[in-house]
């Protein structure tokens, strides 16, 4: 089996409420894909009017040799989890096909329980993608022997919530000192 070798990949699920788009979105990802930062391998953008309707777009930077690739790798390495090297050789075939079908990212299963969560006048767009700039740190931790044993993301409002947590604490220390009774000086 020939490892291809893939950046971390991300699924982002962002919501609208009364979306009001002027193609700044597309700008800022154009300006990552063409820095060679981020590769968009799916995009769903889902709108939902007044009435509930619903209107869809989807995009990728993969080709059709490369949905195949990737099907065929997510796929395989679903199926080595799953039951070693004969589930991984199965996964890679039904992944390959899954990717044909131009299911490489997310299912329209995926996207329809999106859908029915947000209210009428909203959108949502589900963007999964593969980030570039990590291939080679990612190269270079396997060659070094490590492996990973945790991930997450730091978000600005993730940072707030911290420092929230971190002011609480203290004013609640400082209460239970002030609730201390006086020590009288050692003589």
């Amino acid at each position: 089996m020939v490892e291809v070798m893939y950046g971390p990949m991300q699924l982002l699920v962002i919501g609208f409420p009364n979306p009001d788009f002027h193609g700044q979105i597309r700008r800022a990802l154009g300006s990552v894909m063409e820095k060679g930062i981020i590769r968009l391998i799916d995009l769903r953008f889902v709108w939902k009017d007044a009435d509930g309707n619903i209107a869809a777009m989807e995009a990728t930077q993969l080709s059709e040799e490369e949905r195949m690739r990737f099907g065929a790798a997510v796929g395989g390495l679903i199926g080595l989890g799953a039951g070693g090297e004969e589930a991984a050789r199965a996964g890679m075939e039904a992944g390959a096909m899954a990717a044909a079908e131009r299911n490489y990212g997310m299912t329209e299963e995926d996207v329809r329980r999106v859908t029915d969560a947000i209210p009428n006048n909203s959108a949502a767009a589900l963007i999964l993608i593969e980030h570039l700039w990590a291939k080679n740190l990612k190269q270079a931790l396997r060659d070094a022997g490590g492996f990973l044993i945790a991930q997450g993301m730091i978000t600005p409002e993730a940072l707030v919530a911290v420092g929230t947590a971190v002011r609480e604490a203290a004013e609640a220390a400082e209460k239970e000192e002030e609730k201390k009774p006086m020590e009288a000086p050692a003589r």
